[in-house]
C-alpha cells in the first residue's frame, strides 16, 4: 500500500482523500498547531497549573492562545482572532478542559492540545459500539471529573437499549479498556482522559452544539466508494452498529432500477401539471383584497358617526345593533357568501327571501350543521339524529335538495354520528345557497 501511494505520487496523482476540502483545512489547521505547541520558534507556553490539593498538567489559557494567533498570523481584531481559535476548537485540535462546548474565549479558561492520534485528519467514522464502550468506561471509573453529563446519561440509556443482545460484549470491552488505563501514570492517564472525552464531544456533541461531522463533505464523496471500510476506535467492527438512535450514518447507495427511473418520470410529471401562482398574481390579489375592505378597517380608516372606544357617543353601535342594516353593511354583503352568513342581520334578510321562495329548510339546515360543531360531545349523538330526523330522513319535515352521492356519503356518517357527520352536506348545500344568493341579488 505505501509502495503504491508512493507511486502515485511519484507520477503526479493526487490522492483523492488528500485533496478534498475538509483534508485542506484540517491540513492548514495542523499546521497552526504543529507551530502553537514548538517551544523553539516561539509556541504557546504550555505549563502546569497548581490547583487546590492537585496538579492540572500541559495546558494553556484561552488568552495565551489568541495573542499567538493575533501575533503569528497578523491579525489585528481580538474578535477575529477569537472566531479563528473557535473554529480550531470546533474540530476538536484544542478543547477546553472542564467543558464539553467546543469554543475559544479569550480568558483565564485552560485548554489542552489533542492528541495526533484523535486528529480528524485521520478520518475517524466512530461507531456506536465504540460510543457505548466509551460510555460504559466512564460509568466504572469513580472519578468526579468522569462522571456522565445528563445527555449522555440518555444516550447511554438509549444504547444500552439497542445493543441489549450484545451490552454483555461491549462491557467486557470496557472493564478490558479500565484495566489498561489503571497501569498508566496518573498524570498521563488525566491527559487522555480529557483527550479521549473532547474526541468524543465532537462526534457525538452537546445537544445543541453544531455537529462538524455531520456537515463533512466527505460524506456526499464517498457515496462514490459504498465499500470504503470504517475506522473504528478501539478496534470493534460491526455492521450492526449503525442501527443505533444516537448517530446513523448514510446508507450505502444503490443502483438504480427501471422502476426507480419511472417513479421519478411519474412524479416530475406530477410536478408539471401541478397548479402554480406567479408571485405578480398572488401579490395583485392581496391588494386587490386589502383595497376593498380598507373601508371596514377602524384603524385606517375613521368610523362614522364616530369611534365609541375613543368617544362617548355609541351611536355606531346602535346602528349595528338595528335591524335596519346600513347601506356599507350591505355593500360588505356583496363581497362573499360567507359575509352574510357571518352576520346576524344577513342571515335574518336572506332567511326572509329564502322562506319567500320556499327554500328557508336549506339555510335552516346550513345553520343546524353549524350549531352541531359547537355542542358538547355528549349532546352530539343525539343533536345528529335530530338534524336527520327534520331535514334528510325519508319523509322528512323539512328536506333539503341533495345530490345522491352526498346523501349516499351522509347516510354512512350517521351511522357513526360526530360533529362533521354532516360536512359534505353542507359543502354540498352551500353552493346550491349561493346560487339563490345571486338570485336575490339580480
Amino acid at each position: 500500500m505505501a509502495q503504491g501511494s508512493g507511486d502515485q505520487r511519484a507520477l503526479g496523482i493526487a490522492d483523492p482523500e488528500e485533496s478534498s476540502p475538509n483534508m485542506i483545512v484540517y491540513r492548514k489547521i495542523e499546521d497552526i498547531i504543529t507551530k502553537m505547541q514548538d517551544d523553539k520558534t516561539g509556541g504557546v507556553p504550555i505549563r502546569t497549573v497548581k490547583s487546590f490539593l492537585s496538579k492540572i498538567p500541559s495546558v494553556v489559557t484561552g488568552t495565551d492562545i489568541v495573542q499567538w494567533l493575533m501575533k503569528n498570523l497578523s491579525i489585528e481584531d481580538p474578535v477575529e482572532a477569537i472566531h479563528l481559535g473557535s473554529l480550531i476548537a470546533a474540530q476538536g485540535y484544542v478543547f477546553p478542559i472542564s467543558d464539553h462546548v467546543l469554543t475559544m474565549k479569550d480568558d483565564g479558561t485552560f485548554y489542552r492540545f489533542q492528541a495526533p492520534y484523535f486528529w480528524p485528519s485521520n478520518c475517524w467514522e466512530p461507531e456506536n459500539t465504540d460510543y457505548a464502550i466509551y460510555l460504559c468506561k466512564r460509568t466504572m471509573q469513580n472519578k468526579a471529573r468522569l462522571e456522565l453529563a445528563d445527555y449522555e446519561a440518555e444516550n447511554l440509556a438509549r444504547l444500552q437499549r439497542a445493543f441489549a443482545r450484545k451490552w454483555e460484549f461491549i462491557f467486557m470491552q470496557a472493564e478490558a479498556q479500565v484495566k489498561i488505563d489503571r497501569k498508566k501514570d496518573k498524570t498521563e492517564r488525566k491527559i487522555l482522559d480529557s483527550q479521549e472525552r473532547a474526541f468524543w464531544d465532537v462526534h457525538r456533541p452537546v445537544p445543541g452544539c453544531v455537529n462538524t461531522t455531520e456537515m463533512d463533505i466527505r460524506k456526499c464523496r464517498r457515496l462514490k466508494n459504498p465499500q470504503k471500510v470504517k475506522k473504528s476506535v478501539y478496534g470493534v467492527t460491526d455492521e450492526s452498529q449503525s442501527q443505533s438512535p444516537v448517530h446513523i450514518p448514510s446508507q450505502p447507495i444503490r443502483k438504480t432500477t427501471k422502476e426507480d427511473v419511472r417513479k421519478q418520470i411519474t412524479f416530475l410529471n406530477a410536478q408539471i401539471d401541478r397548479h402554480c401562482l406567479k408571485m405578480s398574481k398572488v401579490a395583485e390579489s392581496l391588494i386587490a383584497y386589502t383595497e376593498q375592505y380598507v373601508e371596514y378597517d377602524p384603524l385606517i380608516t375613521p368610523a362614522e358617526p364616530s369611534n365609541p372606544w375613543v368617544s362617548d357617543d355609541t351611536a355606531l353601535w346602535d346602528i349595528e345593533m338595528s335591524k335596519e342594516p346600513s347601506q356599507q353593511r350591505v355593500k360588505r354583503w356583496g363581497f362573499s357568501f360567507d359575509e352574510i352568513l357571518k352576520d346576524q342581520v344577513g342571515r335574518d334578510q336572506f332567511l326572509r327571501f329564502l322562506e319567500s321562495e320556499f327554500s328557508s329548510e336549506n339555510l335552516r339546515f346550513w345553520l343546524a350543521v353549524q350549531d352541531l360543531k359547537k355542542q358538547p360531545l355528549q349532546d352530539v349523538a343525539k343533536r345528529v339524529e335530530e338534524i336527520w330526523q327534520e331535514f334528510l330522513a325519508p319523509g322528512a319535515p323539512s328536506a333539503i335538495n341533495l345530490d345522491s352521492h352526498s346523501y349516499e356519503i351522509t347516510s354512512q356518517n350517521v351511522k357513526d354520528g360526530g360533529r362533521y357527520t354532516f360536512e359534505d352536506a353542507q359543502e354540498n348545500l352551500k353552493g346550491f345557497l349561493q346560487n339563490l344568493k345571486s338570485c336575490n341579488k339580480s
